[in-house]
C-alpha cells in the first residue's frame, strides 16, 4: 500500500479561522480523499502554530497567560474543520509535549553538526511576518523610509539582541543541487521558480532564538534562549510522526509527500526548511504545493487589513459542499484569487444548480416516467464510455498536480457531455423502450462515475447522488482506477428524485 502524508501550514493564533485558512485546508481535504480513493494509506496534517511575540502579546492584552490564550483559539480551529468537513488524521498543536520533543531533537541534530552558532543580529523586524528585513526588502514609509513590511504594510520594529543562528549561508549549493535533482519538488512551477530565485540571489543566516521572549521551547543546550519561529513552527510535520520519541517509526511516513503552504511562506518551507533538515540529517519533502492567495477586496485576509471573511458564514447561505466546490473550482492553485459573494453565487448556479443538479434531476425524472423508477444498464459502446475514460485520466492528472480547479473541471466534462448526450436524445420525448433504456443507462453509469470522482470537493453531495441512482454501499469505498471503469450501473436499482441537489440562489 503507498503511504500518502499531507500537511497544512499550521494556523497562528493570533486570531480566529477566515477563509484563507479554509482555502488551504479544503484543498488538503479534497486531496486526501482522492488519494483514499486510491487505496493509498493516507495522513493529514493540519494544526496550530502556538508560540512566539505575537502570542504573548496578545495574551498580556487580554490579561491571560499565553496558554490560556491559546487554549481558548486552538480548539476554534479543530471546531471550523469538523464543520468544514475535514478529514485530518491528526490536529498538532505546538504547545504539545511530542512537539516539544520533536524540536529539541532537531535542534541538537543541528547544532551538533555545527551549523548553529552563537551571534549578535541587530535589524528592522516585522511582527505578524516573524522575520528580519534588509532595507531592500521593505516597502518605504510616508517619509521615504524603507521602513513598512511589504505584506501587513505596518511599519516594522528595531531588534538588536544577542541569538543563535542557523548557517543558512552555507547551503546554497547543497539546496541548489537538491532541486536540480528534483525539479517538479516545488508545483506550480513559477512559485518553485520564485524559491529559486531567492537561494540563487545569497542566502543569509537566520536567528533561531530570543533571549527577550518567553513563550517558547527553550534550546536544548542553553535554556537561557526560547527557539524561534521556524525551529518551531515547521517542526511540527516531524513531530506528528512521531519523530523526536526515541525511535524511527517517523521513517514509516517522513518524507511528506506535500507541503500545502501559501506563496508567502516560500523562503521558510522551500529555503530553511529543506537546509535545517539536511544539516540534522534527514530527507527534505518530497514536494510542496504553493497556493496563491485567497483575497478579498483585492488584499490578503488578514486580521489587520479587516477584510476577513468567516468561512462558517458562507456555510449558512450557501450550503457546505457549494462553499467547498467554489473554493476548489474557482481559482486555479497558485494563482491569487478574489472572493466575492456575486462570483460564489455565479459559480454555484453555473457548475452546480445548472449542471450537476439539473442533469440528476432530469435524469430521475425521465427514469421515473420511462422506465417504471428503475435504472437500465448502460450501452458498453456508449459514445459517453470514451468521455468518461478521458475525464477520469485528466481528473487525476489534475489531483496528481494539485490542480483542484483543474480535476473538477476535467470530471465537469463528463456531467457537459451527458446533458448534451440527453438533450441529442430527448428521450422524455420517446416511448418506454429499449432505446430510452439504452439512453437513462448511459446516463446513470456516468452519474456514478460522477458521484466517485466529485466526492473529494463534495463528499455529501457524492454520497446523496449514488444513493438516488440506486448504489449501496459508500462512495469513500470505492477504490480507482477501477470504480471508475464503464458498464458497472447495476440494471433494477430504484432511482429516487429527491429534493433538489443545489436549488438556484438569487442574488
Amino acid at each position: 500500500m503507498t503511504r500518502f502524508y499531507v500537511t497544512t501550514p499550521i494556523y497562528y493564533v493570533n486570531a480566529e479561522p477566515h477563509l484563507g485558512h479554509a482555502y488551504t485546508t479544503i484543498i488538503g481535504d479534497a486531496l486526501t480523499r482522492w488519494h483514499r480513493l486510491l487505496g493509498d494509506d493516507v495522513k493529514y496534517l493540519t494544526g496550530t502554530d502556538e508560540h512566539g511575540l505575537k502570542i504573548q502579546q496578545a495574551a498580556d492584552a487580554a490579561n491571560v497567560t499565553p496558554q490560556e490564550f491559546t487554549d481558548s483559539i486552538a480548539p476554534k480551529f479543530a471546531a471550523a474543520w469538523e464543520k468544514l468537513n475535514i478529514a485530518n488524521d491528526d490536529f498538532i498543536r505546538t504547545t504539545e509535549p511530542r512537539h516539544k520533543a520533536a524540536v529539541a531533537e532537531l535542534l541538537q541534530r543541528c547544532y551538533d553538526a555545527g551549523d548553529i552558532e552563537l551571534d549578535k543580529f541587530s535589524g528592522k523586524y516585522c511582527v505578524a511576518c516573524e522575520e528580519y528585513y534588509q532595507d531592500d526588502e521593505l516597502d518605504k514609509d510616508a517619509d521615504g523610509e524603507a521602513n513598512q513590511c511589504p505584506i501587513h504594510h505596518r511599519p516594522v520594529e528595531f531588534f538588536e539582541e544577542e541569538n543563535y543562528f542557523f548557517r543558512l549561508s552555507r547551503f546554497e549549493d547543497r539546496l541548489l543541487d537538491w532541486y536540480a535533482k528534483h525539479p517538479t519538488a516545488m508545483t506550480p512551477e513559477q512559485r518553485g521558480n520564485e524559491a529559486i530565485g531567492l537561494i540563487k540571489s545569497g542566502l543569509r543566516d537566520f536567528s533561531i532564538s530570543r533571549t527577550s521572549l518567553e513563550w517558547g521551547i527553550p534550546l536544548p543546550w542553553d535554556d537561557k534562549h526560547v527557539t524561534y519561529v521556524w525551529f518551531d513552527a515547521l517542526t511540527n510535520y516531524l513531530a506528528a510522526v512521531g519523530f523526536g520519541d526515541g525511535t524511527d517509526a517517523y521513517k514509516e511516513n517522513w518524507p511528506a509527500d506535500f507541503h500545502l503552504i501559501g506563496k508567502d511562506i516560500v523562503r521558510q518551507h522551500c529555503v530553511y526548511w529543506p537546509a535545517m533538515l539536511m544539516s540534522a540529517g534527514l530527507e527534505p519533502p518530497q514536494g510542496w504545493a504553493i497556493g496563491g492567495w485567497l483575497l478579498s477586496g483585492g488584499e490578503k485576509m488578514s486580521k489587520t487589513a479587516g477584510n476577513v471573511v468567516n468561512p462558517l458564514d458562507l456555510i449558512d447561505d450557501i450550503g457546505l459542499d457549494g462553499f467547498r466546490y467554489y473554493v476548489l473550482a474557482d481559482t486555479a492553485y497558485g494563482n491569487d484569487g478574489d472572493f466575492t459573494w456575486e462570483g460564489l453565487v455565479g459559480r454555484y448556479n453555473s457548475d452546480l444548480a445548472n449542471n450537476l443538479g439539473n442533469l440528476a434531476a432530469r435524469v430521475a425524472t425521465v427514469v421515473a416516467k420511462k422506465c417504471d423508477g428503475l435504472g437500465t444498464a448502460p450501452d458498453p459502446d456508449s459514445p459517453l464510455a470514451a468521455i468518461a475514460a478521458q475525464a477520469y485520466a485528466d481528473t487525476a492528472a489534475g489531483w496528481a498536480t494539485v490542480q483542484p480547479s483543474r480535476a473538477l473541471d476535467a470530471t465537469w466534462s463528463l456531467i457537459r457531455a451527458t446533458n448534451g448526450h440527453l438533450e441529442t436524445n430527448e428521450p422524455w420525448k420517446s416511448e418506454p423502450g429499449a432505446d430510452v433504456d439504452q439512453v437513462m443507462g448511459d446516463a446513470l453509469e456516468a452519474l456514478r462515475i460522477v458521484a466517485i470522482l466529485v466526492h473529494p470537493a463534495m463528499p455529501d453531495t457524492a454520497q446523496a447522488l449514488w444513493e438516488r441512482i440506486g448504489m449501496t454501499g459508500n462512495v469513500v469505498d470505492q477504490r480507482l482506477p477501477d470504480a471508475a471503469a464503464w458498464g458497472q450501473y447495476a440494471a433494477g436499482s430504484v432511482v429516487t428524485k429527491g429534493d433538489a441537489l443545489f436549488p438556484r440562489i438569487k442574488l
